[in-house]
Protein backbone atom coordinates (compact mmCIF):
# COMPACT_ATOMS: atom_id res chain seq x y z
CA UNK A 1 0.00 0.00 0.00
CA UNK A 2 1.34 3.42 -1.01
CA UNK A 3 0.21 6.45 1.02
CA UNK A 4 0.21 10.02 -0.29
CA UNK A 5 -0.04 12.91 2.20
CA UNK A 6 -2.04 15.96 1.13
CA UNK A 7 -3.35 19.07 2.85
CA UNK A 8 -6.74 20.65 2.27
CA UNK A 9 -7.03 24.12 0.81
CA UNK A 10 -5.64 25.65 -2.37
CA UNK A 11 -2.93 23.02 -2.91
CA UNK A 12 -5.46 20.22 -2.45
CA UNK A 13 -7.84 21.79 -4.95
CA UNK A 14 -5.07 22.19 -7.53
CA UNK A 15 -3.72 18.70 -6.85
CA UNK A 16 -6.97 16.85 -7.56
CA UNK A 17 -6.93 17.51 -11.36
CA UNK A 18 -3.34 16.21 -11.47
CA UNK A 19 -4.34 13.08 -9.56
CA UNK A 20 -7.26 12.55 -11.92
CA UNK A 21 -5.02 12.97 -14.99
CA UNK A 22 -2.73 10.38 -13.43
CA UNK A 23 -5.71 8.01 -13.20
CA UNK A 24 -6.20 8.39 -9.44
CA UNK A 25 -9.73 9.03 -8.16
CA UNK A 26 -11.03 9.17 -4.58
CA UNK A 27 -13.80 6.73 -3.71
CA UNK A 28 -15.73 9.59 -2.07
CA UNK A 29 -15.80 13.37 -2.33
CA UNK A 30 -12.81 14.54 -0.26
CA UNK A 31 -14.35 18.00 0.19
CA UNK A 32 -17.41 16.55 1.91
CA UNK A 33 -15.79 13.70 3.79
CA UNK A 34 -14.46 14.13 7.34
CA UNK A 35 -12.25 11.08 6.96
CA UNK A 36 -8.51 11.62 7.20
CA UNK A 37 -7.72 8.43 5.28
CA UNK A 38 -9.25 8.27 1.80
CA UNK A 39 -9.31 5.18 -0.37
CA UNK A 40 -8.94 5.45 -4.14
CA UNK A 41 -9.79 3.47 -7.27
CA UNK A 42 -6.31 1.93 -6.92
CA UNK A 43 -6.37 -0.73 -4.19
CA UNK A 44 -2.63 -0.15 -3.62
CA UNK A 45 -2.97 3.61 -3.07
CA UNK A 46 -4.57 5.73 -0.35
CA UNK A 47 -4.52 9.44 0.54
CA UNK A 48 -4.19 10.96 4.01
CA UNK A 49 -5.22 14.50 4.90
CA UNK A 50 -2.82 16.41 7.18
CA UNK A 51 -1.83 20.00 7.92
CA UNK A 52 0.29 21.57 5.18
CA UNK A 53 3.23 22.08 7.53
CA UNK A 54 3.07 18.41 8.59
CA UNK A 55 3.29 16.88 5.09
CA UNK A 56 7.12 16.61 5.04
CA UNK A 57 7.11 15.22 8.59
CA UNK A 58 4.68 12.44 7.65
CA UNK A 59 6.74 11.61 4.58
CA UNK A 60 10.16 11.65 6.25
CA UNK A 61 9.04 9.59 9.24
CA UNK A 62 7.21 6.97 7.20
CA UNK A 63 3.63 7.98 7.92
CA UNK A 64 3.32 8.47 4.18
CA UNK A 65 5.42 7.31 1.24
CA UNK A 66 4.82 10.44 -0.82
CA UNK A 67 3.35 13.90 -0.32
CA UNK A 68 2.73 17.25 -1.93
CA UNK A 69 4.03 20.37 -0.18
CA UNK A 70 4.88 23.96 -0.99
CA UNK A 71 8.50 25.03 -1.36
CA UNK A 72 7.96 27.40 1.58
CA UNK A 73 7.05 24.45 3.84
CA UNK A 74 9.94 22.33 2.58
CA UNK A 75 12.49 25.12 3.05
CA UNK A 76 11.38 25.60 6.64
CA UNK A 77 11.34 21.86 7.36
CA UNK A 78 14.89 21.23 6.12
CA UNK A 79 14.55 17.46 6.45
CA UNK A 80 17.18 15.06 5.13
CA UNK A 81 15.03 12.02 4.33
CA UNK A 82 13.11 13.55 1.45
CA UNK A 83 13.54 13.13 -2.29
CA UNK A 84 11.98 15.91 -4.39
CA UNK A 85 11.63 14.48 -7.91
CA UNK A 86 9.08 16.87 -9.39
CA UNK A 87 7.86 20.46 -9.27
CA UNK A 88 4.11 20.25 -9.90
CA UNK A 89 3.77 23.91 -10.85
CA UNK A 90 0.74 24.46 -8.60
CA UNK A 91 0.13 26.70 -5.59
CA UNK A 92 2.24 29.37 -7.24
CA UNK A 93 2.92 32.62 -5.40
CA UNK A 94 5.87 34.76 -4.32
CA UNK A 95 7.61 35.22 -1.00
CA UNK A 96 7.90 38.98 -0.63
CA UNK A 97 9.31 41.63 1.68
CA UNK A 98 6.65 44.23 2.48
CA UNK A 99 6.27 47.24 4.74
CA UNK A 100 4.35 50.45 5.14
CA UNK A 101 4.65 52.83 2.19
CA UNK A 102 6.61 55.35 4.24
CA UNK A 103 9.29 52.91 5.34
CA UNK A 104 12.71 53.52 3.74
CA UNK A 105 13.59 49.90 3.03
CA UNK A 106 16.25 50.69 0.43
CA UNK A 107 17.89 53.11 2.84
CA UNK A 108 18.13 50.39 5.49
CA UNK A 109 19.64 47.98 2.98
CA UNK A 110 22.12 50.55 1.66
CA UNK A 111 23.30 51.40 5.18
CA UNK A 112 23.11 47.75 6.32
CA UNK A 113 20.98 48.84 9.26
CA UNK A 114 19.49 46.22 11.57
CA UNK A 115 15.91 45.28 10.69
CA UNK A 116 13.03 43.92 12.75
CA UNK A 117 11.34 41.27 10.61
CA UNK A 118 8.03 39.55 11.32
CA UNK A 119 7.50 36.29 9.47
CA UNK A 120 6.36 32.70 9.58
CA UNK A 121 9.30 31.71 7.38
CA UNK A 122 12.27 31.97 9.71
CA UNK A 123 14.77 29.80 7.79
CA UNK A 124 14.18 31.44 4.41
CA UNK A 125 14.26 34.92 5.97
CA UNK A 126 17.49 34.37 7.90
CA UNK A 127 19.18 32.93 4.82
CA UNK A 128 18.04 35.78 2.58
CA UNK A 129 19.24 38.59 4.81
CA UNK A 130 22.44 36.74 5.76
CA UNK A 131 23.34 36.66 2.06
CA UNK A 132 22.81 40.43 1.97
CA UNK A 133 24.97 40.95 5.04
CA UNK A 134 22.04 42.44 6.98
CA UNK A 135 21.47 41.72 10.69
CA UNK A 136 17.87 41.11 11.70
CA UNK A 137 15.74 40.63 14.78
CA UNK A 138 13.34 37.89 13.73
CA UNK A 139 9.81 37.93 15.16
CA UNK A 140 8.12 34.58 14.59
CA UNK A 141 4.41 34.81 13.80
CA UNK A 142 1.94 32.24 12.46
CA UNK A 143 -0.61 34.55 10.86
CA UNK A 144 -1.79 38.15 10.37
CA UNK A 145 1.76 39.21 9.53
CA UNK A 146 0.43 42.46 8.09
CA UNK A 147 -0.39 43.71 11.59
CA UNK A 148 3.23 43.71 12.78
CA UNK A 149 4.43 46.90 11.02
CA UNK A 150 1.06 48.59 11.52
CA UNK A 151 1.30 48.31 15.31
CA UNK A 152 5.01 49.13 15.31
CA UNK A 153 6.20 45.64 16.24
CA UNK A 154 8.36 45.18 13.13
CA UNK A 155 9.90 47.24 10.35
CA UNK A 156 9.02 44.77 7.61
CA UNK A 157 7.34 41.43 7.03
CA UNK A 158 8.27 38.44 4.89
CA UNK A 159 5.17 36.63 3.68
CA UNK A 160 3.61 34.79 0.75
CA UNK A 161 1.86 37.06 -1.73
CA UNK A 162 -0.53 35.91 -4.42
CA UNK A 163 -2.73 38.78 -5.57
CA UNK A 164 -1.35 41.43 -3.21
CA UNK A 165 -4.85 42.47 -2.16
CA UNK A 166 -4.26 41.77 1.53
CA UNK A 167 -1.18 43.99 1.52
CA UNK A 168 -3.07 46.73 -0.26
CA UNK A 169 -6.02 46.52 2.12
CA UNK A 170 -3.63 47.07 5.04
CA UNK A 171 -1.69 49.92 3.39
CA UNK A 172 1.45 47.84 2.90
CA UNK A 173 3.52 47.63 -0.26
CA UNK A 174 5.89 44.91 -1.53
CA UNK A 175 9.52 46.03 -1.75
CA UNK A 176 11.47 42.97 -2.81
CA UNK A 177 11.00 39.36 -3.87
CA UNK A 178 12.65 36.70 -1.72
CA UNK A 179 11.72 33.86 -4.09
CA UNK A 180 9.07 32.10 -6.12
CA UNK A 181 6.99 29.39 -4.48
CA UNK A 182 5.27 26.35 -5.98
CA UNK A 183 4.34 22.89 -4.76
CA UNK A 184 6.53 19.83 -5.12
CA UNK A 185 6.12 16.09 -5.02
CA UNK A 186 8.19 14.66 -2.18
CA UNK A 187 9.07 11.01 -1.59
CA UNK A 188 10.45 9.12 1.38
CA UNK A 189 13.90 7.91 0.28
CA UNK A 190 13.61 4.58 2.10
CA UNK A 191 10.15 3.95 0.63
CA UNK A 192 11.48 4.63 -2.85
CA UNK A 193 14.13 1.94 -2.39
CA UNK A 194 11.74 -0.61 -0.92
CA UNK A 195 8.72 0.09 -3.15
CA UNK A 196 10.41 1.34 -6.30
CA UNK A 197 8.20 -0.83 -8.54
CA UNK A 198 5.11 0.99 -7.19
CA UNK A 199 6.45 4.49 -6.56
CA UNK A 200 8.51 5.07 -9.71
CA UNK A 201 5.51 4.55 -12.04
CA UNK A 202 3.50 6.94 -9.86
CA UNK A 203 6.19 9.61 -10.19
CA UNK A 204 6.09 9.13 -13.96
CA UNK A 205 2.30 9.41 -13.99
CA UNK A 206 2.52 12.67 -12.05
CA UNK A 207 5.14 13.94 -14.47
CA UNK A 208 2.99 13.05 -17.47
CA UNK A 209 -0.07 14.68 -15.85
CA UNK A 210 1.80 17.93 -15.20
CA UNK A 211 3.12 18.11 -18.77
CA UNK A 212 -0.35 17.62 -20.34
Amino acid sequence: MITIALSKGRIFEETMPILNKAGIFCDEDPEKSRKLVLTTNNKDLQLIIVRASDVPTYVEWGGADMGIAGKDVLDEYQGIGLYQPLDLGIGKCKMMIAAEKTFDYQGYIKNKSRLRVATKYACATRKYFSQKGISIDLIKLYGSMELAPIVGMSDIIVDLVSSGKTLEANNLVPFEEVGEISSKLVVNKASLKINRELIQPLIQKFSNAVSK
